[in-house]
């Protein structure tokens, strides 16, 4: 929101209170309060009137300071923030002189002013990271809009912002404004179903804004050099974080708003849909999954999506019996056939269901505010007619929700892909805990996804909950994994696709999907395969659409082939990749990582959007194009390989390339060991057995390490392979292997007695 009218004016009708001077600091134990005045106090006539902001300084993790400004403070009802699982009072120290006072927690200090002039400075040890500085921080009123509260950090030149959750504009949110509320509104447009208030900076911190309901942010769209970040009311809450580098951050925001659960490993594998408007039933269903065998095409997921339940009464969580007569006997002859299973649910209860009048009579749905209607159910036509939406603030609503799933996970169901959430109203409505309905809104999808999440954990195990969550909010990588929602089928949907994912990941989420194809139309057979290989090099692999059925041979007979060939390659690569989700589980560091958060140092990669990292050792550039032809930057002084062809480049440059559909830009990072899974049919499986050790440009005299879990999330075997001159020796540390081997450019070496060596002489 803009609250000025260029450099020297506002905005009709505005008055703005800015903080001028701290005019009094009190230190505590844990803490600063600071008296900010909104004019100079020159004399005692100034004290007069006029409002005053209270900024209190605090930490509620080691390297992260938190600011929360209040003008009134018992004016707005209670408020809801940032769920911060890993908060805390670490020890901080406070420091004063005659001009300053300063709170430091670990790496990071805050830096007040002292007397007029009125400036915040976060450092991290002796670096300036950004400044509340003249006009920054301000208590603004207008007139019929309310009264707002905002606060403005400085950027420095050359300066980026990354992430404010899963955003399809730009990836660079330099010149942007953005609202940070939950809609639904597809990947063309300026919305988002998982907003995350948190921005990385590309000078290594980054800045959470510790705030549930609306936040409005303009990057440096308002002023040029400052990121603005505002809300209406009395009050404003962040933090900043320290780094020193991207991922360090994302490691302290995940400790504090907590860090994802690792998925089980067969949801790594391919997932297979229904689609969402075909025809279907069970026949179509068996149909699909015993072709995809017969042309020798890996799956792992069958998805149900809606019309599962009968048209008209999403959700009675019961089978359309027309066409799933025998559900639990279907269930039953589908995992004979390997297979896991998802169902589609939301959180809504359409009027024709027979689940409305037991809610209804219950309370268990959101009810209407206004005085005339008091009580009653809130109900809408958007989406399913007459519907009501299930009040996840209420235990009972809860209990009774999750019991209606905890029936279908009895018949053989393994997980949900909770669809929905954003289309919560705002006003006009009445929770049951008494709730802000405008600060719950973005908060209602993540206490869905907890419900549900919940439930499996308590009914499947730990090891085995997983969902597949469309909708979100800061903090939601606690209950993986989530998708990026509606796109279109074609090569701008699939990149726009690929930017919301960058932002998410950047946000502290480990694990990221997207419809393979496209969700809205028939994808043209170039997008439709290029978007294959993009899909299966995530870190999860949905086949989705809308009115399409997404199996590869109504689209080509070639597809058949890529999909395979990439399918049996992510299996490969799981030794890997399963190795990368167990770390990002541990340190929030994602599976997907932007180039920026990999290589900060590197200025090439500050902007770059259309190629990104698995893990450090992994780089892809999925092809946009239908020549095949692509542009991508490979970062570093030392040489990369290409995965699937062998060849070599040197870092440090831009390369064009142009592909068929069985390859595209998939290179392995210099001084890496590449574990390379001997199983290409499943992705869980034993990986420590066979797999062979590929090692990638080690350096003469250097050694790179290696970890291969267990397909239940431990550990397997960890070591390390050292090059002296033309020998290679790998040597295991911890754990056991099988049946394992060393390779270096396509040689492989033997195992000595015992097990836990391999020589090679290249």
């Amino acid at each position: 929101m803009k609250f000025t009218d260029g450099q020297w004016l506002l905005q009709p009708g505005l008055t703005a209170h800015y903080a001028v001077e701290a005019y009094d600091i009190q230190a505590f134990d844990d803490r600063l309060v600071v008296l900010a005045t909104t004019r100079p106090i020159k004399h005692r006539g100034d004290t007069l009137a006029g409002p005053v902001l209270t900024v209190t300084l605090s930490s509620p993790a080691e390297g992260v300071l938190r600011v929360s400004v209040a003008h009134y403070s018992d004016s707005e009802p209670p408020r809801l923030h940032v769920p911060m699982p890993g908060a805390g009072r670490p020890a901080v120290r406070i420091e004063q002189d005659d001009q300053t006072a300063t709170l430091t927690s670990g790496a990071i200090s805050v830096e007040v002013n002292k007397g007029e002039g009125w400036r915040l400075t976060f450092r991290e040890g002796d670096r300036v990271l950004t400044r509340s500085d003249w006009r920054s921080l301000g208590y603004l009123q207008w007139g019929d809009r309310g009264n707002f509260v905002h606060e403005q950090l400085t950027l420095q030149v050359g300066e980026n912002v990354y992430g404010l959750g899963e955003r399809f504009t730009p990836w660079v949110k330099n010149g942007q404004v953005v609202e940070n509320t939950n809609k639904d509104g597809g990947t063309a447009c300026e919305q988002a179903y998982k907003s995350v208030p948190f921005y990385l900076s590309s000078r290594g911190y980054g800045v959470l804004v510790n705030e549930a309901g609306p936040v409005s942010f303009e990057v440096a769209s308002e002023k040029t050099t400052r990121v603005q970040f505002s809300r209406a009311g009395e009050s404003l809450d962040y933090c900043v974080i320290a780094g020193p580098t991207p991922k360090h951050v994302l490691q302290r925001l995940t400790a504090l708003t907590g860090r994802a659960p690792l998925p089980p490993a067969w949801t790594f594998g391919l997932w297979l849909t229904t689609s969402f408007t075909t025809q279907y039933d069970e026949a179509t269903a068996t149909h699909f999954i015993d072709e995809m065998a017969r042309r020798e095409l890996p799956l792992s997921v069958f998805h149900f999506d809606c019309f599962w339940m009968r048209e008209f009464q999403w959700c009675d969580f019961q089978w359309d019996p027309r066409g799933f007569p025998d559900p639990e006997g279907m269930l039953a002859r589908l995992h004979a056939k390997g297979l896991k299973i998802s169902l589609w649910i939301n959180p809504y209860i359409a009027q024709k269901s027979p689940l409305f009048a037991e809610g209804q009579r219950e309370g268990y749905f959101l009810k209407r505010q206004d005085p005339a209607s008091k009580g009653l159910t809130w109900q809408t036509d958007l989406w399913q007619p007459g519907m009501a939406i299930v009040d996840f603030t209420n235990p009972a609503a809860v209990a009774w929700y999750q019991g209606h799933l905890r029936r279908l996970l009895a018949m053989g169901v393994d997980c949900f892909k909770t669809d929905f959430g954003e289309r919560i109203p705002s006003e006009g409505v009445v929770y049951h805990d008494g709730s802000d309905p405008v600060e719950m809104h973005n908060l209602y999808a993540l206490k869905y996804n907890e419900a549900v999440f919940e439930l499996l954990r308590e009914v499947r195990g730990p090891e085995e909950a997983v969902l597949f969550a469309r909708s979100t909010y800061a903090s939601g990588q606690r209950y993986p994994v989530h998708w990026g929602g509606d796109c279109w089928s074609n090569f701008e949907s699939m990149a726009e696709s690929l930017r919301g994912g960058l932002s998410l990941t950047s946000c502290g989420f480990a694990f990221w999907s997207h419809d393979i194809g496209g969700f809205e139309g028939k994808p043209p057979p170039a997008v439709y395969k290029r978007w294959i290989q993009f899909g299966l090099l995530s870190s999860h692999s949905r086949l989705h659409g809308s009115s399409f059925y997404r199996v590869p041979w109504l689209v080509d007979e070639e597809s058949c082939d890529v999909l395979r060939a990439f399918t049996q390659l992510k299996h490969r690569l799981m030794p890997y990749l399963y190795a990368k989700a167990i770390e990002a589980t541990e340190t929030g560091v994602p599976v997907m990582r932007a180039m920026v958060v990999e290589h900060p140092d590197d200025p090439a990669c500050a902007p770059l959007d259309r190629q990104y990292q698995l893990g450090e050792s992994l780089l892809v550039a999925p092809v946009f194009t239908d020549s095949g032809e692509v542009d991508f930057y490979l970062p570093g002084t030392g040489t990369w390989t290409d995965l699937l062809s062998g060849e070599k480049r040197a870092g440090g440059r831009w390369l064009r390339e142009t592909h068929g559909f069985l390859s595209l830009p998939l290179y392995v990072a210099p001084n890496t060991v590449l574990p390379w899974g001997a199983d290409d049919q499943r992705p869980d499986y034993d990986y420590a057995r066979g797999v062979v050790l590929r090692v990638f440009e080690l350096a003469d005299g250097a050694r790179a390490g290696f970890t291969v879990p267990t397909v239940d999330g431990c550990i397997a075997a960890r070591g390390e392979v050292r090059r002296e001159g033309t020998q290679y020796t790998a040597v295991i540390s911890e754990g056991r292997l099988h049946d394992w081997r060393l390779e270096v450019d396509g040689r492989r070496g033997p195992v000595q007695a015992g097990g836990d060596t391999a020589r090679l002489d290249v």
